[in-house]
């Protein structure tokens, strides 16, 4: 009797690992014949970029492509917390019976950097950003792989819809960038005008991670991201008579050191956080103390509670030391937290992430499915399961690197070029090929039919 058992689990893994062959070979089939074309979207796309919150012909042609797949597709959707900004959301919805309801989201915007990769399809494109100065504008995070992805990934599912069961809500995100296009689709009514997912899924491309693998992270994925402006206020005078003045010089670089205590001695070394002071401006000539300096911060957390506690010592310190200094309490310093410019951490489902991880490596291959280590950057996908939504998301990671460039970084020691640099350029036919089938996988899965 045991001898049958046993063989009868056999075969049942057998079977099973036929079926997954099977599934993962017919994946390939689709997806062959359209990468010639998706690749020529993909540069078309990247020699096209648009930034953030002026994405309009990014959203038109994304919201055309899908309406061609058959999507019942809204754009212009997004509401911004600025007047006289427009909204170039899109989304798209599927039907198909009975079941989950599965949101997939990409972004679609680029970023104000002059590309130097040399590629025969680079951009060139220069605009006017936010203030009217001339920029030039690149997909130097990859949002052109994640758009080219996404449409693939569109059309397998809508030629394998005998394959799943429930609603598919595919989402174009604008201004990612900015951290303000989650919230804005979110104000426009994402989850009431259109259906409420079950589950949320990203990718993102990574400059490390060899094209071909894909790579995840359970629990906090990515980092929650506060920018802080402080001005310090002094009294100012002439440089060779300090005694007559309040320095806000002094201040400023006593504020910059004592800042660096919050991470060394306030906050739990096993709750990783930053706090960057990324700008200084204060003073014109060398032998004038000014009235003012102001300093530029970034904090990144992954802990709400951390977050708070960090912020909050920020601005005692800094009051702390003016006060030391003598400062009348009319020239305080202020402390000012840059709402728009926040954004949660990221947080990736466990119970979700370990599901989709072993649909990856049936699919992929487990040598081509890696655990990441979290990271400190920051992604406004954070905002799709807040505590309010209640909704599992995951955001997992595509190579988009070529071995043999990743082979020759480290023989040479020279890093490779990151995300938002000049010189960042995906290898594109590897890492759509994998983005496609990593969500394709990840989409059967959570609405396969039983």
């Amino acid at each position: 009797m045991k001898h049958r058992k046993c063989l009868l689990v056999l075969l049942c893994l057998v079977c099973l690992t036929i079926q997954a062959r099977a599934q993962q070979q017919s994946l390939d089939s689709l997806i062959e014949p359209e990468l010639a074309s998706l690749v020529a979207t993909y540069k078309t796309l990247h020699a096209a970029p648009e930034l953030s919150q002026h994405e309009e012909k990014t959203s038109a042609f994304v919201a055309a492509q899908l309406r061609a797949l058959g999507y019942n597709v809204t754009d212009h959707v997004g509401k911004y917390d600025r007047p006289g900004l427009t909204g170039y959301g899109v989304v798209a919805v599927m039907q198909n019976g009975a079941g989950p309801t599965v949101l997939v989201r990409t972004d679609m915007d680029a970023l104000p950097v002059e590309e130097k990769t040399g590629l025969a399809y680079a951009s060139k494109v220069r605009t006017k950003n936010e203030q009217g100065d001339e920029v030039s504008v690149m997909h130097a995070c990859g949002h052109d792989i994640h758009i080219t992805s996404f449409l693939g990934t569109a059309k397998l599912l809508a030629q394998l819809k005998d394959r799943w069961h429930g609603t598919l809500v595919l989402v174009g995100q604008p201004a990612e960038e900015t951290v303000t296009g989650a919230l804005a689709l979110l104000n426009d009514g994402l989850y009431t005008r259109f259906p409420k997912p079950d589950f949320a899924v990203a990718l993102h491309d990574h400059a490390t991670l060899a094209a071909g693998h894909i790579g995840y992270t359970s629990g906090y994925a990515l980092a929650s991201a506060d920018s802080v402006n402080i001005t310090i206020r002094g009294v100012g005078g002439h440089g060779a008579s300090p005694q007559t003045t309040k320095d806000p010089v002094v201040m400023a670089a006593q504020v910059i050191l004592a800042l660096q205590t919050i991470i060394s001695r306030e906050n739990s070394p096993l709750d990783p956080a930053v706090v960057t002071v990324g700008s200084i401006h204060g003073g014109t000539k060398r032998n004038i103390i000014p009235d003012e300096v102001q300093l530029q911060l970034t904090v990144r957390t992954y802990r709400a509670e951390a977050r708070e506690k960090i912020l909050a010592a920020i601005e005692r310190i800094t009051k702390g030391i003016a006060q030391a200094a003598g400062v009348p309490p009319e020239r305080a310093p202020t402390v000012e937290l840059i709402t728009r410019e926040s954004v949660a951490s990221t947080f990736n489902d466990p119970a979700l992430t370990e599901r989709l991880a072993g649909a990856w490596r049936q699919a992929l291959g487990a040598d081509n499915v890696v655990a990441l280590e979290p990271a400190m950057v920051s992604e406004d996908f954070a905002y799709y399961s807040l505590a309010e939504h209640k909704i599992p998301t995951v955001m997992f990671h595509v190579g988009a690197i070529d071995q043999a460039r990743i082979a020759a970084s480290k023989q040479t020691g020279t890093p490779l070029p990151s995300l938002h640099s000049s010189l960042f350029a995906p290898v594109p036919e590897p890492t759509i090929r994998t983005a496609i089938k990593a969500m394709t996988t990840a989409v059967l899965e959570l609405m396969k039919k039983t």
